[in-house]
């Protein structure tokens, strides 16, 4: 494609900001802080000479920026704009830290208004429960702060502290105008700590997925001192990447809280999490009863370690319990019961020679321990059992079919089976699939078990099995269009023809999906995407039908793309869910910007929806500022 003229790229980026809506519509608070453009036009490129068109890009990309920033003040959905904010401060951090700074305090303030009132909400929520005058719902908690935390700690570790530190002086003053005769609970809850120490380990553990291992640690390390459960969720990720690391902090932890006089129960559930069950939480508190998390495999723990866990569970379950209405454990003798229960198997398989003394203690517990947590079985077991049993097993659960009173019942038998097998043996689950009485339910089942034959496929780069089973007809539209355009990425080197062939395809099922609903454009985003490989116009042309189609479709945001198969028979449900950044705008954008850089502002800003037009303007900026000079050189 030829290359614009210098000039009219330079006059491009003096009229770039006037195309914002916002500046027409949003007028700028006297209190607003203006966000700095740095002259950006003498930055010299490689070699120590000034390149008049990188410097003419880099201008256009924070005049995008710096526009998109003052639009978000005027966003309705508050969510969004400290979404914008914080992301738009990040992509300015290296050009511009002056405002990068300010844009982040903005959307500092934006977010504790809306975390604030969500926090009320669910306050409101669990007294109400309580009082017995709820229905047992309790309200999720908006985080948004911590979204802007990620990015702030990210860049500067003090402004990350900052932040942190204002949440923890808001708790301190919200508890001072508080009397004490109204608050839930005036005691440690490992389950529940305070604000400010919970956001630092969730930081923490967001740095240390993001890879930064040595970040992650220094904001983790203040937080480590106690048992809470977003610390046990730090441990057993940091394990992950370090064993002998995280085994070490959690040794400390177990010296420490063996002589912490605010150690429950409930501590002891939470640090056997890290030992025997990761990620499976059971818990029991005044302020009701937690359980659930995502099972993972549990670690093979040294000898001695394990040794101290017990050592350490031991000294707390068996401490007396104060009288009721002395008692400031968040457990209580409701709590204590439940965790003796639930740990007495691994006290018999581990250290035999302390049950007798638990089993005494807790036989002074059981009369007054509450039926609901008596009979809990699900939570008594969970984490050492499984509600879906392993493939070998399967034969048993079907056994029960001859003792089925209902179709019904069979068919959530036959659902419960392909829990078990979908994925292990993909042939012997289409059988069970094809048993289910209920045809719609059957139909269902059929797509359920050919959707994970296909995943098994693609992730083996078996692109014949994967199409075999997808032009079998039982995959939804949506599905199909990402199997198509997952074989188009596998066969556009080897077989750039077939792959233009299996966009083609995939173009036709994506014209099929609704277009009200976000799948649509997610799925003309999917091929866009792989078009730009292989047939760049088409590409142009079908990203252009996807901001048409987006403007249907008022739930699009244009990330977050998942693909997702569920099936689900009464209370029976199995899903395979797994993130698709294909159907994402930020690759695209960055894609088609590398491209033509006007035009794909121009595009953007054709969106009519706040979201996808924000999400894809960073993404522009984005790949301006990350593109090293020495690439731009044949570009617009």
């Amino acid at each position: 494609m030829a290359r614009h003229s210098l000039a009219n790229v330079l006059a491009f980026c003096c009229v770039v900001s006037s195309l914002s809506p916002a500046s027409a519509q949003t007028p700028t608070s006297k209190a607003s802080t203006q966000i700095k453009e740095p002259p950006t036009a003498n930055q010299p490129a490689a070699g120590g000479e000034a390149d008049p068109l990188v410097a003419a890009r880099r201008a256009t990309a924070i005049s995008l920026v710096t526009s998109l920033a003052e639009e978000a003040r005027g966003y309705r959905d508050d969510t969004l704009r400290v979404r914008i904010q914080a992301r738009a401060a990040d992509a300015l951090w290296q050009t511009d830290r002056e405002g990068a700074t300010a844009l982040f305090h903005q959307a500092w303030e934006a977010a504790e208004v809306v975390d604030k009132a969500g926090e009320r909400r669910e306050e409101e929520a669990r007294r109400d429960f309580l009082s017995g005058r709820g229905v047992g719902f309790i309200p999720r908690v908006p985080n948004l702060r911590l979204e802007v935390l990620r990015y702030a700690a990210k860049l500067d570790r003090e402004l990350g502290e900052k932040f942190l530190a204002r949440i923890e002086e808001d708790k301190k003053s919200d508890a001072s105008d508080t009397p004490s005769n109204t608050k839930l609970s005036d005691y440690w809850d490992p389950t529940e700590p305070p604000a400010a120490l919970a956001k630092r380990l969730e930081l923490a553990t967001l740095l240390l997925e993001g890879g930064e291992v040595e970040r992650s640690l220094r904001f983790a390390e203040p937080a480590l001192t106690r048992v809470t459960k977003p610390g046990i969720i730090f441990l057993y990720k940091l394990r992950q990447r370090n064993r002998a690391d995280a085994d070490r902090r959690f040794a400390a932890l177990l010296t420490r809280t063996a002589v912490d006089p605010s150690a429950d129960a409930n501590s002891v559930s939470l640090l056997s999490s890290y030992a025997f069950t990761p990620l499976i939480f059971a818990t029991v508190t005044r302020n009701g009863r937690v359980f659930g998390g995502e099972a993972a495999p549990p670690p093979d723990l040294p000898a001695d370690l394990r040794a101290a866990f017990f050592r350490t569970a031991t000294q707390i379950l068996l401490r007396p319990i104060s009288p009721q209405g002395q008692d400031r454990t968040s457990a209580g003798p409701a709590g204590t019961y439940f965790v003796i229960v639930r740990l007495l198997p691994l006290f018999e398989q581990y250290a035999p020679g302390r049950v007798t003394e638990l089993r005494a203690y807790l036989a002074s517990l059981t009369p007054d321990a509450p039926e609901s947590v008596r009979n809990d079985y699900a939570m008594l077991t969970a984490g050492f059992t499984s509600e879906t049993p392993p493939a070998e097993d399967t034969q048993v659960v079907l056994e029960q079919l001859r003792r089925a009173p209902t179709g019904a019942a069979r068919d959530r038998i036959y659902v419960r089976a392909l829990r078990g097998i979908t994925q292990t043996d993909p042939q012997r689950a289409r059988e069970i699939a094809d048993k289910i009485e209920n045809p719609e339910l059957r139909k269902r089942a059929r797509a359920f078990v050919d959707f994970a034959a296909v995943r098994t496929a693609l992730d083996g780069k078996d692109a014949e099995e994967a199409l075999r089973v997808a032009r079998a007809g039982t995959l939804p539209p949506v599905q199909r269009v990402w199997v198509y355009t997952e074989v188009a990425r596998l066969l556009r080197k080897a077989d750039p023809a077939r792959a233009l062939q299996m966009l083609n395809e995939a173009l036709t099922e994506a014209r099929r999906i609704d277009q009200g609903v976000p799948e649509s454009a997610q799925a003309l985003t999917a091929i866009a995407t792989q078009y730009f490989e292989v047939d760049r116009p088409r590409a142009w042309d079908v990203m252009a039908e996807a901001v048409k189609v987006a403007g249907k479709a008022p739930t699009f945001t244009g990330e977050g793309g998942k693909v997702t198969a569920h099936l689900q028979t009464g209370h029976m449900a199995a899903t395979f869910d797994f993130e698709a950044p294909g159907f994402d705008l930020k690759g695209i954008f960055s894609s088609l910007a590398k491209d033509d850089l006007q035009r794909a502002i121009e595009l953007a800003r054709s969106f009519a929806g706040e979201d996808p037009r924000a999400i894809s303007i960073l993404a522009i900026a984005r790949s301006v500022f990350e593109t090293k000079p020495e690439k731009m050189g044949s570009q617009k």
